[in-house]
């Protein structure tokens, strides 16, 4: 289920769920309220029958999964799920369930060559995003999202699972053209991060099959495996009786798809003797594991310690109301981490603890911290004695009071929005049923359940879950670091010391913060409405507050607990002198450390218990923003916080600073050992120019930052509400609304002098400079195992004018052109990469209305630093055979699919909307009337899609980028520096963990390893969903 879950941080996650029609906002939140609870027996079943959906099993075996769903309009959600995965492979096959998934996109018996691919293309399902599989331990599930508008689309779509199902192509040469690409998937994993999973995998798998068979395989099988032996497993676990198909989308019924599948499915014939399934198990264990992972390439240090246990049995309300608990306790002591975190000389930078299930059999519960150099020794004592302290003295009423208004929002938030799920949400959730027998009884239940059940979990007895984190219960500790401090022993020893100091009872109670229970103390003076004007063609109305701040609001009914906002003023870092630039630079991040809304962020998290209220801020070069999201019941809660931004004057104190501090130089010391760092760098140099803006930082440059001046420049940039425009979109009444902006927004106080006041026009410009000529370099940097970046990069100028819309949709449009096209040489042609991408950057020059628009289209992929060169010509052929030859016919139809169909999802959606109107007000051609610029940009869009031909393509590719292409772009290669042969010993010394390139990123290196897990189980959620949510 989406609202209940185990160990999710303490930050609140958005659910992405979809559109159906709002009533008034009053009539929602008392329709939760009124919500009758349920009889509480404990030992009542939970349904073993999912609920909602047409649920049944074919003759030979296939079980079936359809439900009706309109979110999104005219689209279906469809999956194959295969109960076989790695863990049924012998040794001489590691890695062939995967390859088995890559093989089913290659070649069928009705498909050759990738055309599977180019058909779900052609209709607007693109690869990746909405065609896509994934191979774990246990299972193998093949997922697609097509369009249904229709008759034939969803019949076809089927009929490609149905090849799936018993008809992929195992051939030589199928295999050899897929090998390539398997292979650079592989060459993928084994950077750090790769690494510190596969470690930890067979560390806390240790005893089991499941430890020597991680899903991607070996390099040896993936280079060498033959046909037959793919076909061999195929034929032997790929079994109807052992699969299921979903359908969730926008049908007229559930009888015509059902009838579709049996059409498609029904004449398999099914074997009439299949293997089992085995059931295996990972042992248990008394006494602890201990690990010291050294990491050359790791980005900080830190620390992982899991306690393993079956999976929970969830059959009876009992079972949930356990699992309740359990999620309870781990919302508490997420809480006290964050508190813990942020005290003065804390012992770890961050640290969570999450639930997962992990493979059929197993879940773990796993706490993991990002700390300091040397600190992972007393990072560990810390995590061990919270949890320790939980047993002695139990959580406070007071913290599970801030629980349980957490969870009984999430849960009423669901509740509120249960008629506009999306299709994958809900096919995500019948596939949990079929693949982990999770019961799917509805969210109107699940809602009464929680409803009923929450009030009634006791301090006591979720402060017992603690019990289930002993060390003793198959515990596995781990420190990462890059060079070696602890050993064995240092922790061995400290779980000695807390046992020790737990039975002796030595361990003090927790001691509470004050929480203020007001966040804006005092109600600032209403302002007043000084202009009002009406948007038709956006469904928008803008007002002119009496502080000068403009304000533009949409009313959506696409989801029925959001309203989501953005505000955006003009000027940022580039306006910095460059003694000032690195000190001011750091402003966000100090001033988030003391608290931006005049609380610290321990406090805050405490009086924000039980609203869905959050705001955030951003400067960057030209701009900065304050953006938000919250339930339309906390829309004052989330006004305050943006009328604390603008009224909270910073002061740092030594211990925020020590702590910021500390972090930056983890990260910048990161960068050194980071093998990505210096090939990141010298692109940023050879096409942007040696700025200090765009240059690293070095520790020397943190040397030099003023905190005063960090803080003084972070305030100022919040400060002048005149400068700002703020756009609001979601399930607004404005009736509620308005008061709310008047009093928050428009109560904000305008300064005496203007701050922060600048022209767009006039605004400094970024050193920005493109090299003249073409530029071919090799970055080598050292690698514990080889890896190969390549980016191929050419400037775009748009000049200023009429034709400038145009252009811009051109730019996107030829973008997807090209990342299709080199994919179609690179990957399906000559089977060398496993994936490409094209990016566009045009934010070269200043936003002004009167200047032309500079930036890059670069092509990035990875691949065998022994063909690097090689690719990179064939990418460039293939760019100048578009220019001199032009796109065909299919090839544009597909463009236009796949941007019409990713449109028609965008219009059912909020942050669609805020970005459409967003980009109105900041697009070159806005000059006053944001109704007209949106008209323009939807006109140039239309403009764009009706003159797109082969023809005009190739004009576009002329115009927009150099030509020939082969006469001005840069390459910068990523290479090892040294053999990967020689570094053989430091593969085995080295260590797991993620790598970094931001203060922020290191803090969260050790829950980054936690949610690596999701690559061995469908789910990629870090906490396990008790129930499903799908709708009565």
């Amino acid at each position: 289920m989406r609202g209940l879950s185990l160990g999710r941080e303490t930050e609140r996650t958005r659910m992405e769920l979809l559109p159906a029609t709002a009533p008034p906002i009053s009539k929602k939140k008392q329709g939760f309220r009124s919500l009758k609870l349920v009889n509480a027996d404990m030992d009542q079943l939970l349904s073993d029958q999912p609920v909602g959906v047409d649920y049944g099993t074919l003759h030979n075996g296939l079980r079936y999964y359809v439900r009706c769903n309109s979110k999104p309009r005219m689209r279906s959600a469809l999956a194959l799920a295969v109960k076989a995965g790695s863990v049924l492979e012998e040794e001489d096959e590691r890695g062939v369930a995967h390859i088995v998934e890559h093989l089913a996109f290659s070649a069928t018996r009705r498909y050759t060559n990738h055309d599977i691919i180019k058909f779900l293309e052609s209709i607007g399902a693109e690869f990746g995003a909405c065609q896509n599989a994934v191979t774990s331990a246990d299972d193998t599930v093949y997922e697609l999202l097509v369009p249904v508008d229709k008759p034939e689309l969803l019949s076809q779509a089927i009929s490609v699972l149905a090849d799936f199902s018993s008809e992929i192509r195992v051939s030589k040469d199928d295999l050899e053209k897929e090998r390539g690409a398997v292979m650079e998937e592989y060459r993928g994993s084994r950077n750090a991060t790769g690494r510190l999973q596969d470690a930890h995998w067979m560390l806390m798998m240790e005893g089991s099959k499941y430890a020597e068979r991680l899903p991607i395989g070996l390099e040896k099988v993936i280079r060498t495996v033959s046909a037959e032996t793919v076909r061999r497993f195929y034929k032997k676990w790929y079994h109807l009786c052992n699969m299921a198909v979903i359908a969730v989308g926008d049908f007229a019924d559930t009888q015509g798809v059902v009838e579709l599948i049996k059409t498609h499915f029904g004449q398999k014939i099914p074997d009439p003797d299949p293997p089992l399934i085995p059931t295996l198990q990972v042992p248990s264990h008394d006494e602890p594991r201990f690990s010291c992972f050294v990491e050359s390439e790791a980005a900080g240090s830190a620390v992982m310690i899991s306690y393993k246990m079956p999976v929970d049995v969830l059959k009876t309300v009992k079972d949930y109301r356990n699992l309740l608990a359990e999620s309870m306790f781990l919302y508490a002591l997420n809480q006290r981490f964050f508190k813990i975190a942020r005290r003065n000389d804390p012992p770890y930078f961050s640290c969570s603890a999450a639930a997962d299930v992990l493979v059929r059999p197993l879940k773990a519960n796993i706490m993991s911290s990002s700390c300091k150099r040397k600190g992972t020794i007393e990072a560990l004592e810390s995590m061990l004695i919270e949890v320790a302290r939980v047993r002695l003295h139990g959580f406070s009423e007071r913290e599970i009071s801030v629980v349980r208004s957490l969870l009984m929002s999430e849960i009423e938030s669901a509740y509120l929005e249960r008629d506009q799920i999306q299709s994958t949400s809900l096919r995500d959730e019948y596939l949990q049923h079929f693949l982990h027998n999770e019961p799917v009884v509805g969210i109107e239940y699940e809602a009464q359940l929680q409803k009923t059940l929450l009030p009634h979990i006791t301090t006591s007895e979720v402060s017992k879950c603690s019990e289930k984190l002993r060390t003793s219960c198959s515990c596995v500790i781990k420190t990462i670091e890059p060079q070696p401090f602890a050993v064995l022993d240092d922790l061995k020893n400290v779980v000695k010391k807390v046992n020790l100091l737990e039975e002796e009872g030595r361990i003090s109670s927790w001691d509470d913060e004050h929480v203020p229970e007001e966040i804006v103390t005092i109600k600032p003076n209403m302002g007043h409405i000084v202009k009002e004007l009406e948007y038709s063609n956006i469904g928008a109305t803008e007002l002119i507050l009496s502080n000068g701040m403009r304000v533009c609001y949409k009313r959506t009914d696409f989801l029925d607990d959001q309203v989501i906002f953005t505000g955006y003023s003009y000027g940022g870092l580039s306006e910095l002198p460059e003694s000032e630039y690195f000190s001011c630079s750091m402003g966000p991040t100090i001033a988030g450390e003391i608290g931006v809304f005049g609380y610290r962020p321990s406090v805050l998290m405490d009086m924000l218990a039980g609203k869905r209220a959050e705001v955030g801020t951003k400067i960057g070069a030209y701009m900065r923003t304050f953006y938000g999201d919250c339930s339309p019941s906390d829309l004052e809660t989330a006004l305050q916080l943006v009328y604390q931004l603008f009224v909270t004057n910073l002061t740092p104190g030594e211990e925020d600073v020590k702590i910021v501090m500390q972090m930056a130089e983890e990260a910048v010391s990161a960068q050194d050992r980071d093998p990505y760092a210096a090939f990141t760098n010298r692109v940023k140099e050879l096409n942007y120019g040696n700025s200090y803006f765009f240059r690293p930082i070095r520790k020397s440059d943190l040397q030099k930052v003023d905190p005063r001046k960090a803080c003084e420049f972070f305030s100022n940039c919040f400060k002048d509400p005149s400068t700002f425009t703020v756009v609001i979109v979601g399930n607004i009444d404005p009736t509620i609304a308005m008061p709310l902006i008047l009093q928050y927004l428009g109560g904000i106080p305008k300064p005496p002098e203007p701050i922060m006041h600048f022209n767009r026009d006039e605004l400094k410009g970024l050193p920005f400079t493109f090299p003249t000529a073409i530029h071919r370099e090799v970055v080598r940097s050292p690698m514990v195992e080889a890896q190969c970046l390549v980016q191929i990069c050419f400037p775009v100028e748009l000049k200023n004018g009429t034709m400038q819309v145009e252009e811009i949709h051109f730019v996107g449009f030829l973008s997807k052109l090209l990342e299709t096209k080199i994919m179609q040489v690179l990957r399906f042609k000559h089977g060398q990469i496993y994936s490409v991408g094209v990016s566009v950057f045009l934010g070269g020059n200043k936003p002004s209305r009167i200047g032309d628009i500079r930036g890059d289209i670069s092509i990035n992929f990875s691949c065998d630093p022994e063909i690097s060169f090689k690719l990179v010509d064939l990418a460039l052929d293939e760019m100048l055979r578009l220019q001199e030859e032009g796109p065909s016919e299919p090839d544009v139809s597909t463009m236009l699919e796949i941007e019409q169909r990713a449109r028609e999802n965008g219009l059912q959606e909020n942050y669609y909307w805020l970005d459409r109107i967003l980009h109105s007000y900041q697009s070159r051609i806005y000059s006053g009337d944001v109704g007209t610029s949106f008209e323009i940009q939807d006109e140039g869009r239309l403009k764009v899609r009706s003159s797109l031909t082969p023809s005009s393509a190739q004009l576009a590719l002329k115009r927009i980028l150099p030509f020939p292409c082969k006469n001005k772009y840069t390459v910068v290669i990523l290479m090892p520096k040294a053999s990967p042969f020689k570094l053989l010993k430091s593969v085995f010394q080295s260590a797991r963990t993620n790598y970094g390139r931001e203060a922020k990123i290191l803090a969260g290196v050790a829950g980054l390893a936690v949610l690596a897990f999701s690559l061995w189980r469908h789910s990629q959620n870090n906490s396990r969903h008790l129930l499903s949510r799908a709708a009565n």
